[in-house]
């Protein structure tokens, strides 16, 4: 029997034992933590880079096939320094060429004495295993594992992981499916599966609709949100790629732009019919505007070059702080979107994917409704970094494609986001002080690009003000999406 066919004989029936089944406990787990101390920090996802491990502890473990199977799958609940981490670990006695790099270290003692450790999600019979988890739902130890009864998924579809992800993990199935694993956990539904479910069930087809998912659910605690698996939108463009083809081929783009504006205000409307939206009186709205300051305070101490437009930029702030809220209405939002986080699909719509938001903001925070409007900065911002990656910068362009977007925004909601310029003006200053930090940090060769924002958007309070000018562009990684917190993951292409 093959190891495919091995593995769908032993779980691709409900297994009535699971739930009983004996669970590692977390004590016996001690022989492998050296192992992790040293593999941890050269993950791409893992937040803690650039700083020893103080605390690393198991949260949970479950086996995913009986004990003494070859090869074995551990799933971890891991807490590093209070941030609590999913791990799913292989186990072999040896392993083949292929699974070389996924080698994590060999075990000295305990339960896994002597055998390999491996990354599991690089097997292609334990990522198997995973979608046979989440064909037959049910219960395993602290995991609980549910699927949407009304959308069938095929067996014995082969196994990709996705290359260039960052903050989480992604597995490919058979071109049909992709199954985002997330790395860093908390409790609480993840907003990439609550607000896909939500517009599904709106009937809103610009978002996958999430077919299944797995959870954990631990004493004293909501469940935690480990994975969604969704359909994989096969062959479709990503927009940040695409705008940079076009671009790059001296081509318009301003009627992708407008569609695009189009689908982003679908999504919106159908957030907001399907989960409560709140309005923002005058004190949420000069707390709104305190955080921004607050945030632009800690930037300029952090990143010299912006200190000379603090003054200018506050008052973006300030004015927003003044403007009494009326109007302003709060709702749940995607939370992180740009360019490199939409799709245009083979029948030219476009699809908006990834809707955890910024990763490294508590999901508590993630979960808050905000203004609509901060997703649309995110876009406007995103085609100005699109612009200047290109030689020479291209501003005619961005600005063209930046008025379409909200002409077609508009023309869904009958309201044009420039028409409430403090408000769109606030989000744009907020997202550029973000940019640069995150520039300064993690890719100082763009720093230019929000510096030529922050310059443009503080003169709007001082144009009388002589202040310096940016740094000298330097020539980009065009291949490079917008930023994140940890550094930009792939979309789902």
């Amino acid at each position: 029997m093959s190891e495919a066919a091995s593995t769908r004989s032993e779980v691709g029936r409900p297994d009535r034992r699971a739930a009983d089944r004996g669970t590692p406990h977390p004590d016996r787990l001690g022989p492998l933590e050296p192992l992790l101390r040293a593999w941890l920090p050269r993950q791409r996802w893992f937040a803690g880079k650039g700083r020893a491990i103080s605390a690393l502890r198991p949260v949970s473990a479950a086996e995913l096939l009986p004990p003494g199977s070859s090869p074995g799958l551990l799933h971890l609940l891991l807490d590093v320094d209070g941030d609590c981490y999913q791990l799913l670990l292989g186990i072999r006695p040896e392993l083949p060429p292929a699974l070389a790099p996924a080698l994590i270290g060999r075990a000295e003692e305990g339960p896994y004495a002597g055998q390999a450790i491996y990354e599991g999600l690089g097997d292609p019979r334990l990522a198997a295993l995973l979608l046979e988890r989440l064909r037959a739902p049910g219960s395993l130890g602290p995991l609980r594992f549910d699927r949407d009864p009304a959308a069938p998924i095929p067996a014995a579809l082969a196994a990709r992981p996705l290359s260039g992800e960052q903050t989480n993990s992604s597995l490919i199935y058979g071109d049909a499916y992709i199954l985002k694993v997330f790395r860093r956990v908390g409790p609480g539904v993840n907003p990439d599966l609550e607000l896909p479910r939500a517009l599904a069930a709106a009937g809103c087809a610009r978002v996958p609709a999430p077919v299944a998912w797995y959870e954990a659910q631990l004493a004293g605690s909501e469940p935690l949100t480990l994975g969604v698996l969704q359909p994989y939108l096969r062959g479709s463009d990503d927009g940040w790629q695409l705008a940079l083809h076009r671009l790059g081929a001296g081509a318009d783009f301003t009627a992708e732009a407008h569609a695009l504006g189009r689908a982003t205000a679908e999504v919106h409307s159908a957030l907001a019919d399907a989960l409560p939206t709140v309005a923002l009186g005058p004190e949420q709205t000069a707390r709104l505007a305190a955080g921004m300051t607050a945030r632009l305070a800690a930037t300029a101490r952090e990143v010299t070059s912006l200190r000379p437009y603090e003054a200018g930029l506050r008052g973006a702030f300030d004015a927003l702080a003044s403007s009494r809220g009326a109007g302003v209405r709060a709702q749940r939002i995607h939370g992180d979107l740009h360019l490199g986080q939409t799709l245009r699909t083979l029948d030219g719509s476009w699809s908006l994917i990834d809707f955890e938001g910024e990763p490294a903001r508590p999901l508590a925070d993630r979960r808050r409704p905000e203004p609509a409007v901060r997703d649309i900065a995110g876009i406007l911002r995103s085609f100005d970094y699109a612009a200047r990656s290109h030689r020479p910068f291209a501003p005619a362009w961005a600005d063209a494609c930046r008025a379409a977007f909200c002409e077609g925004y508009a023309r869904t909601t009958g309201r044009d986001p420039r028409e409430d310029p403090v408000l769109l003006r606030a989000y744009e200053t907020d997202k550029a002080v973000y940019e640069a930090r995150y520039e300064s940090r993690h890719r100082p060769d763009w720093l230019h690009v929000p510096m030529a924002a922050v310059r443009r958007l503080s003169e709007r309070e001082r144009p009388a003000h002589r202040l310096p000018p940016p740094a000298a562009d330097p020539l980009p990684l065009s291949s490079t999406p917008h930023p994140r917190e940890q550094p930009p993951r792939r979309p789902h292409t």
